[in-house]
């Protein structure tokens, strides 16, 4: 599926009629198309609806789900709550994606008053892993400053050479330019609309007929009072005459799609316009200003007039004012006007790229990138499904209570705290926890002596008598992991105050590795801006050997395709390829030989050193053969030295947000928590459990 995000070069270039131009050039190819416009922007005089789904609704019968309300993005922005906005987004994307070849995105529109619609258009086409077209009008600009703009907008999605960036859209090309002519002159300020990397994908010429407002619409935007309606909902504006000359040098004004405006006691002209439409003159109509109420002796003479058609309304402002009121007018198409807007889409359709975007994207996309705020939607989005009994023995702990009470509230899993019920509710209320119904809560004390016998037979080979099980259980994360040994829950979350050690060494001893696997290792998901990355081991296995480190790469590869992540494995080292020796290249080298061997169908390459890995324009210089180079979505490091070091460095140098460690190779879920975790971290830690533990299962 192509995901095409529409981003204004600029404001007034009519976006909305591009995107439904768009829609109907693409249906008319033979695709399934919908649309989404992720934040809402009424105009003032809107209610209800955001009306660009409207019109995508009247005039293309799509279905679009509803828009973020733009108070409620301003509030997130102000609160930094950017990544939560995104996570709306992607889940209100996906509510329209299903069953479709092509989705149409909207992007923000620039205003005077929002400094921050580029940024969060660049944003949301990254979440969404969107294509990207521009769309441009010139409005007042020179060649140049158009041709400049196009590019500083180009450059927030990756620039104009970004293979993701398909083009421009020109909207609005005044025909005294002439449209080949105006591309030819344009593209000496901009050579790249030249090639076949940004593609012009659309030259739209300005159509008056299509931007009139219908004279109803002119009389509510200037909250005007009506005086005779006429054919108001009809007739259009196509030009605006101020009248205050006589009337013989007026005659020749009086035109089919002419607003006249004058002065209310003019009554000469108010009877040459009645005159003009008697004749058969479709005027837009007849606006009365300055306060001055028409005679009604003159108003009833132009009763003939009046009972035709001819609109009549009156407003209070002055000439000056008005004239000025009426030239600032917003002139997009109003969300009842499905006439206009679908005379609009179909015109526009015309003067579109047809073969290209046939060719493009009838032909699926190929291999999407997973984007942080989707990884989190979908990691949520399935969990929820999963719904999934996780215990959490820290119970006692704050951050755990909260991140509990939220996965509860949210239906992400149910959470079982290993605590006195009294103490979790006084913290709770020191801390301003609402604990959801639902949440549960067990005193360790009360239920321990159900685990005594069960914890004697599985070590008995081990001389453990029922003193020294009951000993031990009076840890809770041993108490949680034989829970979870007796599949009275789904999975268990520790660490918040335990070292890893604490939370592995019960489960290697109860639950026991995966079939298949001999070791447990971790991997944390990377969620940098624009994809997510694996990394692995970076939390259990010192030293492995070169048989544990590719099962190492094996599990990691295993929990991408569980978590959606494509994957491409590189096994890191100091050296790429041949280029290097030494124990430590070797085993890497080694740990390579032996991952394919296990798993033929798996890309995977390696030594690689980072930068050939993850850098396209390395990779391709230094194993330019290789099937990762370049772009590896899982990382697997020689030892925990390099892995810890590596992550933590990325994760606090570039601002990544980093899920886990989620450990692998166990039969069923356990996973480690850092100690400094935040609440957000324990929640999604959470939720991977969940996960986890559903696809287990199936299994």
């Amino acid at each position: 599926m192509h995901t095409l995000f529409l981003a204004p070069a600029g404001s007034g270039g009519g976006l909305n009629s591009v995107s439904l131009g768009l829609i109907r050039a693409l249906e008319n190819a033979g695709l399934a198309v919908g649309f989404f416009k992720p934040i809402a922007q009424p105009f003032p005089s809107d209610q209800g609806l955001e009306r660009s789904c409207i019109l995508a609704e009247r005039t293309l019968k799509q279905t679009p789900p509803a828009p973020i309300p733009l108070e409620q993005v301003e509030r997130q922005l102000a609160s930094d709550e950017l990544d939560l906005l995104l996570e709306d987004v992607v889940s209100r994307y996906q509510q329209v994606a299903s069953g479709k070849d092509v989705v149409i995105v909207e992007g923000m529109v620039p205003t005077r008053t929002s400094d921050y619609t580029a940024r969060v258009n660049s944003r949301i086409a990254k979440s969404l892993d969107a294509e990207v077209i521009l769309v441009a009008a010139q409005g007042s600009d020179t060649l140049k400053q158009l041709a400049e703009r196009i590019e500083i907008q180009a450059r927030l999605f990756g620039g104009i050479q970004a293979p993701h960036v398909l083009g421009v859209i020109l909207n609005k090309v005044k025909s005294e330019d002439g449209g080949p002519a105006f591309v030819e002159r344009l593209k000496a300020h901009l050579p790249a609309l030249g090639g076949n990397d940004f593609q012009l994908l659309g030259s739209i010429p300005f159509e008056q007929d299509l931007n009139a407002l219908r004279t109803l619409d002119v009389a509510q935007l200037l909250d005007a009072e009506v005086i005779n309606s006429g054919e108001a909902e009809q007739r259009r504006v196509n030009k605006i005459v101020l009248c205050a000359r006589t009337v013989p040098n007026t005659v020749q004004l009086l035109q089919p799609g002419v607003l006249v405006v004058t002065p209310g006691d003019r009554d000469d002209i108010i009877l040459a316009a009645s005159l003009a439409s008697l004749n058969g003159v479709k005027l837009a109509g007849l606006l009365l200003c300055s306060d001055f109420d028409p005679d009604p002796r003159i108003i009833e003479l132009c009763k003939a007039a009046l009972d035709g058609g001819l609109p009549v309304f009156s407003v209070p402002t002055g000439s000056y004012d008005t004239a000025t009121n009426l030239f600032g007018l917003n002139k997009e198409t109003p969300s009842d006007d499905i006439e206009r807007a679908t005379r609009v889409t179909e015109y526009i359709a015309g003067h579109l790229q047809a073969e290209f975007l046939r060719d493009r994207f009838s032909v699926p996309r190929g291999e999407l990138r997973l984007s942080p705020p989707a990884f989190r939607y979908q990691l949520v989005k399935r969990a929820q499904e999963a719904n999934k009994r996780v215990v959490l023995p820290e119970g006692n702990e704050p951050r755990t209570i909260r991140a509990a009470a939220i996965c509860q509230q949210r239906g992400i899993a149910r959470c079982v705290l290993l605590a006195k019920p009294e103490e979790v509710r006084s913290i709770a209320t020191a801390q301003g926890i609402n604990l959801p119904e639902g949440l549960e809560i067990l005193d360790p004390e009360q239920i321990r002596q159900n685990y005594i016998a069960p914890l004697v037979e599985m070590r008995k080979s081990k001389g453990l008598t029922p003193e020294m099980a009951d000993e031990q259980l009076k840890d809770t994360v041993v108490l949680g992991t034989m829970m979870l040994a007796l599949d009275e829950v789904d999975g268990l979350v520790s660490g918040a105050v335990h070292t890893t050690a604490n939370t592995i060494r019960p489960a290697l001893q109860l639950i026991k590795t995966a079939p298949g696997y001999n070791l447990v290792s971790s991997v944390f998901f990377m969620l940098l801006p624009d994809q997510v990355l694996v990394y692995g081991d970076c939390a259990v296995n010192p030293n492995p050997s070169a048989t544990e480190l590719a099962e190492i790469a094996l599990q990691s590869a295993e929990s991408a395709v569980a978590l959606g992540v494509h994957p491409r494995v590189a096994m890191i080292s100091y050296s790429t390829g041949d280029s290097g020796s030494g124990a430590e290249v070797d085993k890497v080298r080694e740990a390579t030989r032996l991952a394919r061997e296990r798993s033929p169908g798996l890309p995977i390459d390696g030594p690689l050193q980072y930068d050939a890995a993850s850098v396209a324009s390395v990779g391709k210089q230094k194993a330019p053969n290789s099937l990762v180079a370049g772009q590896a979505t899982v990382f697997v490091f020689p030892d925990l030295n390099t892995g810890n070091t590596t992550y933590k460095a990325v994760q606090r140098s570039a601002n990544v947000i980093s899920v886990g460690p989620m450990l692998q190779g166990l039969r069923k879920p356990v996973n480690d928590l850092s100690r400094g975790a935040l609440v957000d971290d324990i929640v999604f830690t959470i939720a991977l459990t969940a996960l986890q533990a559903a696809n287990q299962k199936e299994d």
